[in-house]
């Protein structure tokens, strides 16, 4: 029997010194039915003949280049140059241990309810030294809230689906659950180690490109998980590369972060209360938990009138915020006096929020 074709979605722009690695991992794959999709975003180095040079012969790759217009733009062209039945997404700059995807497909194939699968990753620093062999739990903090047993009802031995990789996959299960809820709190899923069934990304449409700079994979993934069950491969499968300045997790795009997080939830709460398994005190947490780290963004920008308007908004969603009450006077100050304390309020921020990206 034929095995399942599997297109790989590759969105690039200005990293032709990483793709070519990104590229040969998904060739590399021990899962044969495979093609590439590299969708160039209007990259001005050399991407477009480096990826000739080297893959220019090899008919499983299809390089397409479009005008920029940000990653979901370039996914989506991708998801319409798609022939699979399944759907890969692996950014530039990773790298994938060539037994991802033969895994995935067999858990899939052998869990036909699944619509998307996705896996653990290693974090890598710059130099190439893993940091971390599992970080998506450090990565997605929205695992905190819930224990494992809750967000997972049902587990699988990988051993049992893949007895060959017993050796790779060793005690690690195959998580299966449906997360639509869980996912309200934040997200759950790593873009680059998804695979999704093509019946199911039909359903969900696509990235949604009003999100430029930052935060599509959320809203993404959210809506993937509202359509029904999804399985996580509890284990490393691919090398994330950190630390990189052009990573769209960067400090500088945290006030687009930040709101395209309210952008993703406030719609989905309004209109899916009733399909939202969570109380409302964890709702009405998360909704002010987000309008004050969007506060905080804007505060350090010096747009004191913007971070009252969230400071106030998140207090409206939850009063005993003791922590909001400092910064909301710092943002009742005037301007000039506010942008003179943004140094201190970033050690604030630190101090008493931690990192931006623990609240996605």
């Amino acid at each position: 029997m034929d095995l399942p074709l599997v297109s790989v979605i590759v969105p690039t722009f200005n990293r032709a010194c990483v793709v070519l690695c990104a590229i040969a991992s998904a060739l590399g794959q021990s899962y044969a039915a495979t093609e590439v999709v590299v969708v160039d975003d209007g990259s001005i180095d050399d991407t477009e003949e480096r990826v000739r040079r080297k893959f220019g012969h090899d008919s499983r790759v299809r390089y397409l280049r479009k005008a920029n217009g940000g990653p979901a733009s370039a996914r989506n062209v991708g998801f319409q140059e798609a022939r699979g039945e399944y759907v890969a997404l692996l950014d530039s700059d990773d790298t994938w241990e060539p037994w991802k995807l033969s895994l995935q497909i067999r858990s899939m194939e052998n869990h036909p309810e699944l619509g998307m699968t996705w896996t653990d990753m290693a974090m890598i620093d710059p130099s190439g030294q893993v940091v971390d062999p599992a970080y998506l739990r450090t990565m997605y903090s929205a695992y905190r809230y819930f224990r494992e047993d809750e967000i997972f009802p049902h587990s699988f031995p990988l051993a049992d689906i893949a007895p060959d990789l017993t050796e790779v996959v060793g005690r690690a299960r195959l998580k299966i659950g449906n997360i639509f809820s869980k996912m309200v709190m934040g997200n759950l899923v790593h873009t680059s180690t998804v695979v999704l069934r093509r019946e199911r990304l039909q359903r969900v449409g696509g990235f949604n490109e009003s999100l430029r700079h930052t935060g599509e994979d959320y809203d993404f993934h959210l809506r993937t998980c509202r359509e029904g069950p999804v399985g996580l491969l509890d284990l490393a499968s691919i090398r994330y590369q950190q630390g990189m300045p052009d990573r769209l997790t960067a400090s500088a795009l945290g006030v687009y972060m930040a709101e395209n997080t309210l952008r993703t939830i406030a719609p989905v709460i309004a209109h899916n209360r009733a399909a939202i398994d969570l109380p409302d005190t964890m709702i009405q947490q998360r909704l002010a938990r987000v309008n004050a780290w969007i506060a905080r963004e804007h505060l350090e920008r010096g747009e004191t009138a913007l971070a009252r308007k969230h400071y106030l908004e998140s207090l409206h969603h939850w009063p005993w915020q003791p922590q909001v009450v400092k910064p909301l006077l710092f943002a009742s100050l005037p301007w000039g006096t506010g942008v003179s304390l943004r140094r201190g309020l970033q050690g604030l921020r630190s101090r008493l929020f931690g990192h931006p990206s623990s609240l996605t």
